[in-house]
């Protein structure tokens, strides 16, 4: 029986930031798909993954992303990387969350970044999780407010898809990992639910995610 709902949060209920990467790549003469094949090399040590378990800052982690493309051939800017991973809220899904917050527990497993200023740049902050330029910090809250656990990389040192990143929501939760559905938009962060006995959805069209959803909890989310 499924008893939790467990949630990512960039791609699934806030919009991908992969096409804001697929329009830079664009405009910069860059393969199609550079900078998520880039994120994919080395996934346990590259600038990404560094910068997700707070081992760098956002200055850092911009210079090393910037060599790892360097190293490749290609010059990319790491601080414009970052600034591509604001995305907007998706309604629909946000209101399958409630549904599923008045019925179910549910835990939201984020990869994510600790807000710091990059040099120069005073008091504003990017981070994974919200990146928030039009004054959309309530909204935010007010999603944030439907999980009774939330698990981030950059506070519990460990990321997506190490097995022990959703062992740790599980011990949150007080589950069992087959009492859980899991979405995600990456397969790659799917896989080790599914072995750990979680039911898994990839979020790629989100209505068609939804009802994949409503079908394994039982009850309607529209």
């Amino acid at each position: 029986m499924i008893r939790a709902a467990l949630f990512d949060f960039g791609g699934v209920l806030l919009s991908s930031p992969f096409e804001a990467f697929a329009l830079y790549e664009e405009e910069h003469g860059l393969p199609h798909g550079f900078i998520r094949q880039l994120n994919a090399t080395n996934p346990d040590s590259n600038a990404w993954a560094k910068l997700e378990r707070s081992e760098v800052d956002l200055g850092q982690f911009a210079d090393l992303f910037e060599a790892e493309a360097r190293a490749t051939g290609r010059e990319i800017d790491g601080r414009a990387v970052l600034g591509m991973l604001g995305g907007e809220l998706r309604p629909a899904m946000v209101e399958a969350l409630r549904r599923c917050s008045e019925r179910l527990v549910t835990g939201l497993l984020t990869n994510n970044f600790v807000s710091r200023p990059l040099p120069g740049e005073g008091s504003a902050t990017l981070d994974a999780v919200a990146v928030d330029p039009t004054g959309r910090a309530a909204a935010i809250a007010g999603v944030m407010a439907l999980f009774d656990g939330i698990v981030e990389s950059s506070k519990v040192g460990v990321r997506k898809p190490d097995p022990r990143f959703y062992e740790m929501a599980c011990e949150l939760l007080g589950i069992e990992p087959a009492e859980a559905v899991f979405l995600d938009d990456l397969g790659i962060n799917l896989k080790p639910a599914r072995q750990l006995g979680m039911t898994t959805i990839k979020v790629v069209d989100p209505d068609d995610a939804i009802a994949e959803l409503e079908s394994v909890v039982g009850f309607a989310l529209r």
